[in-house]
């Protein structure tokens, strides 16, 4: 039985009708899939997901959350595997999604999402102190606490999945031995409250204009800062200091109706928390973005990197890190990441297209030509009668490549290889970059990538680019008069 049939099978079982429409949700970050479901009962949640061990984690929390009286939607059914649940549906609005479309002038929090968020902040001691010294923390997943190995794999998460793949250079060992030196930092703390793991602006709804929260399966045993950090610091929602530090006061007032709580050392280990927490989303940045070839998630980056910055620029972490600290000032210091655009008045970039038929494109510049990338493994229109008349820069190609997979993953690639070339050659003050696209005609796909690196290029350097299609000029195609595009 494939999903879709188990979950009209779950709802057909809980509302003894059948469904009026079964509709697919966006994903996110996890491999869990989400439909909403349209009956005679109304609309429904159903969620799919094959890890039956982190399924069982977020349904005793719920129906522990829920016997606490917090604002966690209702559980309504589950299948006999576990693998299928069907929960109240509330609604599409996050706090992030309220937060981008609610933002008055020059980016100002509106009087309601300040609200929103001071009420989420009152909630999460409830969570944590309140509803967590009786959960069942014998279900957490996949750790029973955010302990050493937690903390290492996140350290990790962080070291192969950013630092390696956006090749930040590194000593491994002394890298490993600062993640050993903060980890430690970090156990200082007490563990003993509820972990929420992922509270950020996305995990939280806006239900009846107030918050409701989701994604709490990953919680475990651990220290209070940590989910207040992941709060304050989710990267895009761009929260300012002044707004943090107002969150943070408001967090300390409300915790101290449920627990002793001591403020100076709530404090004193408050950025080490924010620190770890940063690099554990960089890793999934990287992951997403980098490997996965999800370009979205790379468009947090500068986000993060600003939070890294303002971090250091004030941070009361009394350790001494100096690996660390090295690659964070290359990562800050680095343009590609922090969304400013590098700059040469000099640096030209060459892009064009090329049929291999007619041999590879000559080097203009004396340098010896540069990148060539074979385009003839992608999916080809060439090989259907309605694109023979059309070219890569025609709507109805760019329709038929944009749609496969293999051209993103290919086009991930090339923008990665060609943006750390960039970089390199304005800091070494280059004066002539060539990429050439080959393909079989020279007319789709080789002509579509180059269109796109030189949208990608200029969008993130500031850097004179020329583009020539040269199988599109000698046929007399539609071009500038010297064949070039500037």
């Amino acid at each position: 039985m494939n999903i879709e049939s188990k979950i009209e099978q779950l709802y057909r079982d809980w509302s003894r009708t059948g469904s009026l429409s079964v509709e697919k949700i966006a994903g996110s970050g996890s491999y869990r899939q989400y439909f909403r479901i349209l009956g005679a009962s109304g609309r429904v949640i159903a969620a799919y997901n094959a890890d039956i061990t982190e399924n069982i984690a977020f349904l005793k929390f719920t129906t522990h959350f829920r016997a606490m009286g917090l604002p966690v939607p209702k559980l309504l059914a589950t299948g006999s595997d576990k693998d299928v649940y069907l929960l109240e549906d509330l609604g599409d609005t996050t706090l992030f999604s309220a937060l981008t479309s609610k933002r008055g002038d020059n980016s100002e929090l509106t009087a309601e999402i300040i609200g929103l968020y001071m009420k989420a902040v009152e909630f999460l001691p409830q969570f944590q102190i309140a509803a967590g010294h009786s959960i069942p923390f014998e279900y957490c997943y996949p750790r029973p606490a955010f302990d050493r190995q937690s903390m290492m794999w996140d350290l990790s998460y962080f070291k192969y999945y950013f630092l390696k793949l956006a090749h930040i250079a590194f000593d491994e060992q002394k890298l490993e031995e600062d993640f050993n030196t903060l980890a430690d930092f970090l156990l200082e703390v007490p563990g003993e409250h509820f972990m929420y793991r992922d509270f950020q602006s996305r995990n939280i709804m806006i239900h009846n204009n107030s918050p409701w929260f989701i994604d709490y399966q990953g919680g475990r045993r651990g220290a209070l800062q940590y989910d207040l950090a992941s709060l304050l610091y989710d990267a895009k929602a761009d929260l300012t200091e002044d707004f943090r530090r107002r969150l943070l006061n408001h967090y300390i007032h409300a915790a101290a109706k449920y627990a002793a709580f001591d403020e100076r050392q709530f404090r004193k280990y408050f950025d080490g928390f924010v620190l770890i927490r940063i690099l554990q989303a960089m890793g999934a940045y990287g992951f997403r973005g980098y490997y996965e070839n999800k370009p979205l998630f790379l468009q947090s980056i500068p986000y993060a990197v600003k939070n890294l910055k303002i971090l250091r620029e004030r941070s009361q972490i009394p350790l001494k890190l100096p690996m660390l600290e090295k690659v964070l000032e290359d990562i800050i210091s680095n343009p590609g990441f922090s969304g400013a655009k590098a700059s040469s008045p000099d640096l030209v970039i060459r892009i064009s297209s090329f049929s291999y038929k007619k041999g590879l494109p000559a080097d203009q510049s004396g340098n010896g030509g540069g990148f060539v990338f074979d385009c003839r493994a992608l999916p080809n229109p060439g090989r259907y009668p309605e694109y023979a008349v059309v070219t890569g820069r025609d709507q109805a190609v760019m329709d038929f490549l944009k749609k496969e997979p293999e051209v993103d993953a290919f086009l991930n690639h090339v923008f990665s290889l060609v943006s750390q070339s960039t970089l390199r050659y304005i800091d070494r003050k280059f004066t002539s970059l060539m990429v050439s696209f080959g393909c079989t005609g020279g007319q789709h796909r080789s002509v579509y990538c180059a269109e796109q690196l030189a949208k990608y290029i200029s969008e993130k350097f500031n850097v004179k680019i020329q583009l020539k299609h040269w199988q599109m000029a000698d046929d007399g195609w539609r071009m500038a008069d010297d064949g070039w595009i500037t």
